[in-house]
């Protein structure tokens, strides 16, 4: 199945400078399957998404179908095809 990744601004440059990049995924594939894909093509882009543990990095967020992660099931959230992850890092500032 085909799945459609939003990249931000500040994270393309770790990805190759897309905005978004289109994953084939097995069927049954999580979240967590996606950011396996994701950081076998873009280490760097890993690095920013996902902790020394690959656990989702606090300060990110991973909008599926328009729904926060955390709220649904973080890393183990199931992805149909066509689903649409859109990455947001948090801003902070003061």
């Amino acid at each position: 199945m085909r799945v459609l990744v939003l990249i931000p601004g500040p994270l393309r440059q770790t990805a190759d400078n897309q905005a978004k990049v289109e994953v084939d995924l097995p069927e049954q594939a999580t979240l967590g399957t996606l950011l396996d894909h994701l950081a076998a093509r873009y280490p760097l882009l890993d690095r920013r998404l996902r902790d020394e543990r690959d656990g989702l990095r606090r300060y990110v967020n991973f909008y599926v179908d328009g729904e926060e992660c955390r709220r649904l099931s973080g890393a183990d959230t199931r992805l149909t095809p066509d689903t649409e992850v859109q990455i947001l890092p948090s801003v902070a500032g003061g």
